[in-house]
């Protein structure tokens, strides 16, 4: 009896001590992450909350600690009122023309056996192209008076506005500039959806009576792409509250602020008017809409996914 307590006892102080190398193990081999999570995220996200209950300016001596003053400050911003106005304009726009004209997109070009290579590269262009630059053929494609799109419309008898240059259509023409860009990464995450689906998932909806392209796509796809619909809904979001390229190329925030956003609006604070306190605060409030938007899509769409 006490050669079985005492080799119980060894076995348990093995187990332990397994457990511990695994541990320490499992540390050393995350450090490297850890260490660089700390030092390219959580450092410069204190660092940003920090300088927000400060005064501090860019280039100038010395910095006073001011607590919520800048915060308090932003409530009669009516710029950064008008920026958060139009960023959530802009992303009520693009997220949801963007999710299902890339899922469109993907259902056709999966039904499509030829081809099928040749029309992802196209759609995919966009992603992958400089915005940029192509910013560039947007200024031309949407000139008052030399623009296609514009020639277009006068060839059908309808008057073209000035897309970039009207507070009442500049924000319009900044968000399909930014479902142009977002279809094609939307597409390609909805194909790798669609090939996980197994296919005897819809031979048996075939027997089972789905026999139309539309009950199966209700009975079967949808169901099985909610995961990956989750994942681009929450990528397209954070894409289109980070709107700053195409505004800062076409527009700077005009005309009459018709185009300010977030992101431009704190470039502007902190690298043209150099206050630097009073953007962190922006961005300190950026960042809390972000992570507000996440919360409330996990809540309310995780319940309704479907996991394989």
């Amino acid at each position: 009896m006490v050669d079985l307590a005492l080799d119980d006892g060894t076995a348990r102080r093995a187990a332990r001590a397994a457990a511990r190398a695994e541990g320490l193990a499992a540390w050393r081999l995350s450090a490297p992450a850890v260490l660089l999570l700390a030092l390219l995220i959580l450092a410069p996200t204190l660092a940003v909350l920090g300088f927000s209950l400060t005064d501090y300016e860019l280039g100038y001596d010395g910095i006073k600690f001011i607590g919520l003053d800048n915060y308090a400050e932003l409530l009669g911003d009516r710029t950064f009122l008008i920026s958060l106005k139009n960023t959530a304009v802009y992303t009520a726009i693009v997220t949801p023309a963007s999710v299902v004209l890339g899922l469109g997109v993907a259902l056709l070009i999966e039904a499509e056996t030829r081809g099928r290579a040749l029309f992802r590269t196209i759609y995919f262009l966009p992603v992958a192209s400089l915005l940029v630059a192509m910013a560039t053929v947007w200024q031309y494609l949407l000139h008052p008076s030399i623009g296609p799109v514009n020639e277009m419309l006068r060839l059908l008898g309808l008057p073209g506005p000035n897309w970039l240059g009207d507070s009442k259509t500049v924000l319009l023409s900044l968000a399909l500039i930014g479902v142009w860009q977002s279809v094609g990464f939307n597409m390609v995450l909805f194909l790798a959806g669609l090939t996980a689906i197994p296919r005897e998932l819809y031979a048996a909806a075939e027997v089972d009576g789905a026999a139309s392209a539309w009950e199966r796509f209700r009975l079967v796809t949808w169901p099985m792409l909610g995961p990956t619909t989750l994942f681009v809904i929450t990528i397209s979001v954070v894409n289109a509250v980070k709107v700053f390229e195409t505004v800062g190329t076409l527009t700077q925030g005009g005309p009459n602020k018709a185009s300010e956003v977030l992101l431009w609006t704190i470039y502007q604070e902190g690298f043209v008017y150099l206050r630097v306190g009073y953007a962190s605060a922006m961005t300190v409030v950026f960042l809390a809409v972000l992570v507000v938007l996440m919360l409330l899509q996990y809540r309310v769409l995780d319940r309704r996914v479907h996991y394989a």
